[in-house]
This record gives C-alpha cells, sequence and structure tokens, in this order.
C-alpha cells in the first residue's frame, strides 16, 4: 500500500481556490491522503489566541473556531471537504498563517512537509501581475515540493 501523501490546497475562498480544491480532488488525492486546506489571512487580522493553528491545525467547522479567528464560514467548502473525507477517507485539517501568502504558502510547504500544493490563478494579466506580482508565480519558484496551479 502507497503511503498518504501530505497535499496542500491554498485557500482563499474565491471562486478559484474552490475550482483548485475541485480539481484536486477529482485528480490528485488518493485513499487516506492527509488534505491541508491553508489559509493565509492580513496580519491587520493577527489574532493573540492564534497558538491552535500554529501548532496543530484546526478543524473549520469545530464551534466556534471560525468566529474566534476571524475566518469567514463556507457551507460549499464545507461539503466538499466533507465528500472527500468521506469518500475517499482523506484526513483533513487546516492551518492558519498571518502574512504575505506568498511566503506563508512557502514556508508552510517547509513546516507540513507537504508531497505537493494546489493553488487557484486569480488569471491577472501581464501588466496586473507586474503590479501586483503574482502568488502563483513566486510559490511555484520558491517551494520545495510539486505545485500545481489550476486555471
Amino acid at each position: 500500500m502507497a503511503k498518504a501523501r501530505t497535499i496542500g490546497i491554498g485557500m482563499d475562498y474565491s471562486a478559484t481556490s474552490k475550482s483548485a480544491l475541485k480539481w484536486a480532488i477529482d485528480n490528485l488525492i488518493e485513499s487516506e491522503d492527509i488534505i491541508v486546506i491553508i489559509l493565509v489571512l492580513s496580519p491587520k487580522s493577527d489574532p493573540a489566541n492564534k497558538k491552535l493553528f500554529a501548532d496543530t491545525g484546526s478543524q473549520l467547522k469545530e464551534p466556534g473556531v471560525c468566529k474566534k479567528y476571524g475566518i469567514t464560514p463556507d457551507s460549499e467548502l464545507f461539503d466538499m471537504l466533507d465528500s472527500v473525507s468521506r469518500d475517499k477517507m482523506a484526513k483533513v485539517v487546516a492551518k492558519v498563517y498571518w502574512g504575505d501568502p506568498r511566503e506563508k504558502l512557502c514556508e508552510a510547504v517547509n513546516l507540513l512537509k507537504l508531497d505537493s500544493l494546489v493553488l487557484g490563478s486569480r488569471g491577472l494579466g501581464a501588466i496586473k501581475r507586474v503590479l501586483l506580482g503574482s502568488v502563483s508565480s513566486y510559490v511555484v519558484q520558491n517551494a520545495s515540493c510539486a505545485v500545481t496551479v489550476v486555471k
């Protein structure tokens, strides 16, 4: 039997990040893999009590967790995660980081020892990408694991 893999999914609740999750469920995640939903929040929302996520991750559906950490609950996301957990017996956890998404996603790859990371692409044009920077481009260039960008 193959070793369970740890697969990270960059999540910001956008349609593109949900498409990335759906792609990973349909094409990548296998029985008993570990799925880590990685949320990167603004440093302005950095709560003093973030230790729970820093050490262990959390189940986002636990009562009060979303509210405590300033995370918007999303029933569509929860349904997708419930399905993959039930259908493929995958373990699902969430990790929340505060700061620059480019840096924090690369940090998460190393800290969580991810085998793979899946991100959505906002599809910025060339000019916007130069002005705003591209999280996915940065992560592809700097992450120490395989990165899949889903358009």
